[in-house]
């Protein structure tokens, strides 16, 4: 859980998000809770399908159907002291909250911006729709300072480009613009750098690093790169199958793994300084979602597993301060 002294912006209790589909129940999220405090910059990090991102939209009940949440509270605190309950708002407060004080990047930024508009145009139309400027024209003159913010190159030439004319680092740099925008006090950003070379990746994190930064923000970071998370991160949650199985501060995840998932994801990071003739990969698959294994979920790809693990579900606990871990065999240890 978060520190003592935390000051929360963001609380997430026993979340389920399900969805049903032709195959059966797909159960994405199982009874995942956690804390981000403000102003830190708080990692969600795991394999591909572990549930990063839709943990991440349950945030500002972004899930649409065949999805639902099913189960569990997130609150939101706007300022010290005043508590949201996300679950109980109507849809036009919700339309409110996201993009005004809760704003997504999202993983594709191709995907993101409309391909008939310039990017003028979106920044100018997602301040219009949250009432920051009285026209589109005021707000499309007004994106050439918000495209000099993230580090455009050539704003007043780029605000008036469509997004097939830009490169994948101006795009993104475009998407966080439009995030920017409204000045939120929350931003997720869901795999940022995914496509983009090694430097464009670089100038990205130092971007959002230097406007959360300058802006006050709180960050929330989902990725698989554990390079980016040792660098930018403050506070880390390591997910498998829908499941939370480690939170830590990040030097402490880093120096003291506690979890065998963790430790495995660890280890298949390639180091360029070690001579190795094969990498270290984690054995086994994720598991189908559907008829997700009993117990633990990561038991049936574990080294240390045993009949408990199969039998019943650990619960997250804290071993040292702010370092939490759901694994029966550290308890046998």
């Amino acid at each position: 859980m978060a520190p003592a002294e935390c000051d929360p912006i963001i609380e997430v209790e026993n979340l389920k998000v399900y969805f049903y589909t032709y195959a059966g129940i797909v159960k994405a999220i199982e009874d995942v809770s956690f804390r981000i405090c403000r102003g830190e910059t708080y990692c969600l990090v795991g394999e591909t399908g572990c549930g990063k991102s839709v943990t991440s939209r349950a945030l500002t009940r972004l899930i649409y159907p065949p999805g639902r949440i099913v189960e569990g509270k997130i609150y939101y605190y706007p300022e010290p002291g005043r508590r949201v309950d996300i679950m109980s708002l109507d849809e036009k407060e919700l339309r409110r909250i996201r993009g005004e004080e809760i704003a997504y990047i999202f993983q594709d930024p191709s995907a993101a911006l409309d391909p008939l508009y310039t990017i003028g145009y979106q920044v100018g139309e997602t301040m219009l729709a949250h009432g920051r400027v009285r026209s589109l024209r005021e707000g499309v003159r007004r994106a050439v300072g918000v495209l000099k913010t993230v580090l455009m190159p050539d704003p007043e030439k780029r605000v008036k480009s469509y997004p097939h004319e830009l490169s994948g680092g101006m795009k993104q740099r475009g998407v966080i613009g439009i995030s920017l925008s409204n000045r939120p006090k929350l931003l997720i950003a869901d795999e940022p750098t995914t496509a983009l070379d090694v430097t464009i990746q670089a100038q990205i994190m130092d971007l959002l690093t230097q406007l959360k930064r300058e802006h006050g923000l709180t960050l929330l970071l989902i990725t698989h790169n554990l390079g980016l998370v040792a660098e930018y991160c403050d506070r880390v949650a390591v997910m498998y199958a829908g499941n939370i199985v480690e939170e830590a501060p990040v030097d402490e995840l880093f120096s003291n793994p506690l979890h065998p998932y963790t430790r495995a994801l660890i280890r298949a990071v390639p180091n360029p300084l070690a001579k190795i003739e094969n990498l270290e990969h984690i054995p086994g698959t994720v598991p189908n979602l559907i008829t997700p294994p009993p117990g633990c979920r990561f038991h049936p790809r574990c080294p240390l597993a045993f009949d408990r693990c199969s039998r019943e579900k650990p619960l997250l606990k804290e071993y040292s301060p702010g370092h939490k871990a759901a694994c029966w065999a550290l308890e046998k240890s």
